[in-house]
């Protein structure tokens, strides 16, 4: 079945939801103007030392938390990619934190592709994947509010979140005096929208 949305096609494969194990998006392959003219799958074992070398890049510039080789092995399958001409050119990452809590993470374009949309694409990606588990609610640790709340993110206080999330922050260059916002989104059942 395909779908069409704003000029995109998704593919899906009729499995249930959430398994995203073929689930690909094609983004208007051949297009002159910029735009995308890669896809979104889920992560390979192949794509790793690719996922590490672009987080890393940005994690140097304290952009982003550094991500092991061991790390990325360990959570591949919260992982999606953009690939374009047989290249990554961006990561993305929903990791299940509890019932009803999932993360948004590692969320990296590569800087020549920036600006074409592949973030945006991603992070669509994950929030459909989270509902099609079942979540009911998305947080994202980020410098940039503003992105996040094109999906309708709101900013809040970190308190807000639970312990178990600060596993990761500990491991941070900027622990304690993080200056990151924690950003958080309600999903609804069934069809879910945020003005997109």
């Amino acid at each position: 079945m395909i779908n069409r949305k704003k000029g995109t096609e998704t593919e899906r494969s009729g499995k249930k939801p959430g398994s995203g194990i073929s689930r690909e998006k094609a983004a208007g392959k051949g297009r002159a103007d910029g735009k995308k003219t890669g896809r979104i799958r889920k992560a390979l074992v192949r794509d790793v030392k690719e996922v590490h070398s672009l987080i890393n890049e940005f994690a140097a510039e304290q952009e982003m938390l550094p991500r092991s080789l061991n790390e990325l092995y360990e959570h591949l399958r919260d992982m999606f990619v953009y690939e374009e001409d047989g290249r990554l050119k961006g990561v993305c990452s929903l990791h299940v934190v509890w019932e009803d809590l999932a993360e948004v993470r590692s969320l990296a374009v590569a800087r020549r592709a920036r600006g074409r949309g592949i973030g945006r694409s991603l992070v669509e990606t994950c929030l459909e994947e989270a509902r099609g588990l079942g979540v009911s609610r998305v947080f994202a640790l980020t410098y940039i509010p503003e992105f996040f709340g094109l999906f309708g993110f709101k900013v809040v206080d970190k308190s807000e979140l639970p312990h178990k999330i600060w596993g990761d922050c500990i491991r941070c260059p900027k622990f304690p005096d993080c200056n990151e916002f924690a950003v958080v989104r309600e999903l609804l059942t069934g069809e879910d929208s945020y003005g997109a």
